[in-house]
C-alpha cells in the first residue's frame, strides 16, 4: 500500500505536471530493478519464488484434472491410463497431459528454478537489473532531446519514451525473447485481475491464487502511478494547452489511483464469499482485509477535495488528512507484521519468556509453529519475528524496522523546506514505497513458502482415497524441502 495516496499539482504549464509526466515512468524503472534483486536473493537463499508463486494454479488445474478424470465413466479411465503408459514406454507424452497437469508443470518450474544462461527467454535477475539501468538512460536522452533540443512539451517526451520502449521490446530481436515473455506474463495477470472470478463451465466461485494477490500488492504501491497516467490523459486531451482548473479534472486520475485498492477489495470480497460458503472460521480475516485497502482510499479522496477547495479551507482539512493517513499506516504495518509475515502472533508471551528469561509458558503460536520444521528456538528474536527464518535473523530483523519506518514515511510533509514541491515530495516518497514494497516480497514470499510447505502435507491427508493422488500432492511440495521425509508422511496416513 502506497506510503503517500496524496495528489501533487495538477493544473496549469509549470514544473509541477512536468515532473509529475516524468515520475511514473522513473519510479516504473526502478521497481523492475528492485524485483531483479528479489530475484537475485531468492535465487541466493534458495527459495524457488516461481514455484512458491504458481502454486495455487498448479492446485487448481489439478482438482480441474482430477475432477474430469472422475466424471469420465471407468472404460474411460483405464483405456486412457494404458494409453499413457504404452506413451511412457516409448518416451513420448499423451495428448491428455498437455492440458495442465501437475506433473508437467512442475517439471517446467523446476527447470527455470536456477537461471538458465542459455535459455533466451529466461527472466534472470541480471536480465532485470540491466534492463532498469538502461532504461533509465533512454529517459534521460529522449526527455532531453524533446524537452531541451527540441523545446517541445514533456507529455510529448513521456510518450516518446513509451513508444520507443514498447517498439524495442515487440521487435523479434533473440536478445528481447525475455522480455516479451515478460510482458505477456504481466498482461496475462492483469487479465485475470479483472476476469469474472466464477467458472466457466460451472457457476461457482474460484478463489484467488497467490499470485494474483501478489500481483494486485504491487500494483497498490504503485497507485501513484495510475494517478499520473489518468493526469497524463487529461493533459494529452488539452494538449497544446494547459489543463483548465475543473473539478472533473482532479477527480479521474483520483479515481485511477484508486483503482488498484478496488481490485484488492475484490479480491478480498471473493475470498471471503468463498469463506462463507466453506463455513471457513477465518473468512472474517478477508472482511477485515477488505477494510485495510478502504483506510487507503480515505486519504487519497480527501486529498483530491482540498485541491478542489481556496488555500483556507484547504489547511482547515489538514488534521484530518493526517489522522488517516496515520489510521492507514498503522493498520497497513500491522497486517505486514503479522498477516503477511507471520510475525509475533504472541508478542506477551515472548515479552514473559524468551526476553525476560521466565519459562513454563508456551512461546510461539500454533500457525508459526506449524509451518516450521525445526525446533523452537530460545531467541529473542526467533520468539518475536518467527522460529523459521529463511534470510536469518539479521536480514528479516533489518527488514522489520526498515519496514516499520518507511510505512510513516508520509511523515516527511512537515520537512517543508526539504522539497521545493508537493511533486518533489510525491516522487521522493514514491521511491521509499518501492523500497519498502521490494522488502515486503522478501518476508511475504518466504513466508508464504512455508504456509505451502504445510498445507502441501494437509492436503496429502485430505487426499487419500487413491494411491494416484497421494502420489500427485507428494510432489507439489516446494522443490528447496526434502522430499523424503513428506512421502513418510504420506505412508504413515495409509
Amino acid at each position: 500500500m502506497s506510503s503517500t495516496q496524496e495528489v501533487g499539482d495538477i493544473f496549469g504549464a509549470g514544473r509541477g505536471p512536468a515532473q509529475a509526466m516524468l515520475r511514473s515512468p522513473t519510479v516504473l524503472i526502478v521497481s523492475v530493478g528492485l524485483w531483479g534483486m528479489n530475484i537475485f536473493l531468492f535465487n541466493l537463499f534458495r527459495i524457488n519464488y516461481r514455484y512458491v508463486l504458481k502454486h495455487d494454479l498448479l492446485w487448481e488445474r489439478k482438482r480441474e484434472k482430477l475432477k474430469r478424470e472422475t466424471q469420465q465413466p471407468k472404460s474411460n479411465r483405464t483405456r486412457n491410463s494404458s494409453f499413457d503408459a504404452d506413451n511412457e514406454s516409448l518416451g513420448q507424452t499423451s495428448p491428455s497431459s498437455n492440458d495442465g497437469t501437475v506433473d508437467v508443470l512442475l517439471v517446467e518450474e523446476d527447470s527455470h528454478f536456477h537461471d538458465d544462461h542459455t535459455s533466451g527467454a529466461s527472466i534472470t535477475w541480471y536480465r532485470l537489473v540491466a534492463f532498469s539501468i538502461s532504461l533509465l538512460f533512454v529517459l534521460h536522452f529522449t526527455t532531453n532531446i524533446w524537452m531541451q533540443t527540441l523545446g517541445r512539451s514533456s507529455i510529448g517526451a513521456v510518450f516518446s519514451f513509451y513508444g520507443a520502449v514498447l517498439l524495442y521490446s515487440l521487435i523479434p530481436f533473440p536478445s528481447t525473447k525475455w522480455l516479451r515473455r515478460a510482458i505477456y506474463i504481466t498482461l496475462q495477470r492483469i487479465l485475470e485481475l479483472i476476469r469474472p472470478r466464477f467458472h466457466s463451465s460451472q457457476q461457482y466461485l474460484r478463489p484467488i491464487p497467490f499470485i494474483d494477490v501478489f500481483f494486485a500488492d504491487a500494483m497498490c504501491s504503485l497507485s501513484k502511478v495510475f494517478f499520473d497516467w489518468g493526469m497524463m490523459g487529461h493533459m494529452a486531451a488539452h494538449y497544446p494547452d494547459p489543463v483548465p482548473p475543473a473539478t472533473h479534472n482532479i477527480i479521474i486520475p483520483s479515481l485511477c489511483a484508486a483503482v488498484p485498492y478496488l481490485i484488492r477489495a475484490r479480491q478480498c470480497w471473493v475470498m471471503l464469499t468463498i469463506g462463507r460458503m466453506k463455513n471457513d472460521p477465518k473468512r472474517n480475516q478477508h472482511l477485515a482485509n477488505a477494510i485495510k485497502y478502504s483506510t487507503s482510499l480515505w486519504p487519497l479522496l480527501l486529498s483530491a477535495y482540498q485541491r478542489t477547495l481556496p488555500d483556507e479551507k484547504s489547511q482547515s482539512l489538514e488534521g484530518l488528512l493526517i489522522f488517516l493517513l496515520f489510521v492507514n499506516a498503522s493498520y497497513s504495518l500491522y497486517w505486514d507484521i503479522v498477516m503477511d509475515w507471520g510475525m509475533m502472533h504472541n508478542p506477551t508471551v515472548v515479552v514473559s519468556t524468551a526476553c525476560i528469561g521466565s519459562s513454563g509458558a508456551p512461546m510461539y503460536s500454533e500457525l508459526s509453529t506449524a509451518t516450521s520444521t525445526v525446533p523452537p528456538s530460545s531467541s529473542c528474536h526467533h520468539g518475536l519475528l518467527r522460529p523459521k527464518l529463511r534470510f536469518g535473523v539479521g536480514i528479516s530483523t533489518w527488514i522489520f524496522i526498515t519496514d516499520c519506518i518507511l510505512r510513516f514515511s508520509w511523515a516527511l510533509r512537515f520537512a517543508t523546506n526539504v522539497f521545493p514541491s508537493p511533486d518533489m515530495f510525491a516522487l521522493f516518497t514514491q521511491f521509499l514505497e518501492v523500497m519498502r514494497r521490494a522488502l515486503w516480497n522478501l518476508l511475504r514470499v518466504e513466508w508464504e513458502n512455508l504456509k505451502q510447505v504445510n498445507s502441501g502435507t494437509r492436503l496429502i491427508v485430505e487426499d487419500d482415497e487413491e494411491e494416484e493422488d497421494r502420489e500427485r500432492a507428494v510432489e507439489l511440495v516446494d522443490a528447496p524441502q526434502p522430499i523424503k521425509p513428506i512421502r513418510q508422511r504420506a505412508d504413515r496416513v495409509e
